[in-house]
């Protein structure tokens, strides 16, 4: 097994095909074809399924996809690191919606500034997702809701966020669950996992809500809300964060669902220079706003 065979077997398992990866990295199909003959009998397992023109990835195949990943990214930060000192290279990481659109453009607008050589690549979704994209090695760490409790995660608690019920302004006083049972409510997609606080809301007070509507961003769900068509779930902050945040009623939520703790979460033992250094710069500019807050 070498670095070739590695690299020929991630880009055909990411392309789903052997002439499709061939010209994505510029080889010949029939070289790309016995590297991955000999990759699978050094192994001692097939690595791929072959359906006719189409490779679906075995489940050996998934596990070590994982591990190739790994290496790879990890060669890749060895010459970076003994190229120079200073962090540099392609830097993936993810975020919920709300921590994006708020708690971080400053910090990541530093970071570029401080590292110019870091290729900065932010996405966001859901906390189940962005999870996902760290365990699978899409992205090099992501900002989630916490505590994170997997055995190959680390991570540390970065932002407290409290969580408020928004309902049209006409609404009644919400003081708990019951006081809406059966409304609609608007969330995001099942692996949310502040969907699932809210669900745990109404099921904790022997409530349930209405229809769940999914929606894709948190202006959807405030537009909806205002509208008088049911009830959403969201950070203060992003909420405080948006026009029209006037147009709807803030109800806070009892003490055990009032708060949630945001964690930057990246797999154990995959430090990189550039993640770091993110840490670093991000619990600094953490520690200068205690001291602001202090003063």
């Amino acid at each position: 097994m070498d670095l070739v065979q590695l690299e020929i077997f991630k880009a055909v398992a990411e392309h789903g095909s052997i002439s499709v990866a061939a010209q994505h990295i510029h080889r010949v199909p029939s070289n790309l074809t016995t590297r991955i003959k000999q990759l699978e009998s050094d192994l001692g397992v097939e690595l791929f399924i072959r359906e006719k023109s189409r490779l679906r990835l075995s489940p050996a195949g998934w596990t070590f996809l994982d591990y190739t990943r790994r290496i790879l990214a990890l060669v890749d930060e060895a010459r970076l690191t003994v190229a120079g000192e200073e962090p540099q290279g392609p830097f993936a990481l993810g975020s919920l919606e709300s921590t994006a659109a708020v708690r971080i453009p400053a910090l990541l607008a530093a970071y570029n500034q401080q590292y110019s050589k870091v290729e900065l690549d932010l996405s966001t979704g859901p906390s189940g997702a962005m999870i996902e994209g760290v365990l699978a090695g899409r992205l090099v760490a992501a900002f989630v809701d916490g505590p994170v409790l997997h055995p190959t995660l680390d991570g540390v608690p970065v932002f407290k966020e409290e969580m408020v019920l928004i309902a049209p302004l006409n609404h009644g006083p919400v003081a708990r669950a019951q006081d809406v049972n059966g409304e609609n409510i608007y969330a995001f997609r099942a692996n949310c996992s502040y969907r699932h606080h809210f669900e745990r809301w109404f099921s904790t007070d022997a409530a349930v809500p209405g229809k769940i509507y999914e929606m894709e961003s948190y202006h959807g769900m405030l537009a909806c809300v205002s509208a008088g068509a049911g009830l959403a779930l969201m950070p203060r902050s992003m909420l405080q964060s948006m026009p029209g945040c006037a147009t709807v009623s803030v109800w806070p939520l009892s003490e055990d669902f009032r708060y949630l703790d945001t964690w930057l979460v990246w797999r154990r033992g995959t430090v990189s220079q550039s993640l770091s250094s993110f840490v670093d710069l991000l619990e600094a500019r953490r520690a200068d706003a205690t001291v602001e807050q202090a003063g």
